[in-house]
């Protein structure tokens, strides 16, 4: 199967000015997603998508294929899915069309090549599947069934059915989408992104899910790569 790798990088960040290349142990942190593309060995290519001229001379000098998106996909409102097929139009342009596209979040440089190899052999495996994401299990105090919202009145009432199980044991474990961002996606389904079809869970531990866009989720993640070394 030929898997395209697409890391999209805006240029623009409110948490963290210029986050996406900003340093980290060493590095911009957008190279640890790009290096750990190029030691997985179940990727056919990487392309940074980026409106910024300066993540994309970064990303070309670590060896990854770069392309400028256009405006109307830079800001904080782009939709994913169209930065996507984006990516696949324009690469269609040159014969290249991928059975799916990886999409790898730059803001995740905890991630490695052996979750990329991973999450691919998982997907690989299942012919039926449309899509696959990385996931963590949710923590039983923020089940769905534990969640509550606040009503006009200013009285707490369940987000669902109250009437399932409240005790720890008898809930339906939960999964949510992590900050590792690894989705896979059959190009032909692309529209539908990660929200229809029979989506592929890959669970990862919290550590390794760290998404930077905070200084503090910065600092935590240069403690924990240089406890790598």
């Amino acid at each position: 199967m030929r898997i395209l790798a697409v890391i999209p990088a805006r240029g623009g960040s409110k948490g963290i000015p210029r986050k996406n290349i900003c340093p980290l142990a060493g590095r911009p942190l957008i190279a640890y997603s790009i290096l750990a593309a190029h030691a997985a060995k179940c990727l056919d290519r990487t392309v940074v998508s980026s409106d910024d001229d300066e993540i994309l001379a970064v990303s070309r000098a670590l060896g990854a294929e770069v392309l400028m998106r256009p405006a109307a996909l830079a800001d904080d409102q782009a939709d994913t899915r169209e930065v996507l097929l984006h990516v696949v139009r324009e690469m269609a342009k040159t014969s290249y069309v991928p059975d799916a596209v990886m999409t790898l979040q730059p803001t995740s440089p905890l991630r490695t090549a052996a979750h990329i190899d991973d999450a691919i052999a998982l997907f690989e495996a299942d012919a039926t599947a449309d899509s696959l994401v990385s996931c963590i299990p949710v923590p039983h105090i923020f089940n769905p069934y534990s969640v509550m919202r606040k009503t006009p009145e200013g009285y707490l009432e369940s987000f669902l059915d109250a009437s399932q199980p409240t005790r720890r044991q008898d809930k339906e474990p939960a999964y949510a989408r992590n900050g590792a961002a690894i989705y896979i996606t059959r190009t032909g389904r692309l529209p539908e992104f990660i929200y229809g079809g029979r989506i592929i869970p890959y669970l990862m531990d919290e550590e390794s899910s760290i998404d930077i866009d905070t200084p503090a989720d910065l600092a935590a993640a240069e403690r924990r790569l240089r406890d790598r070394i």
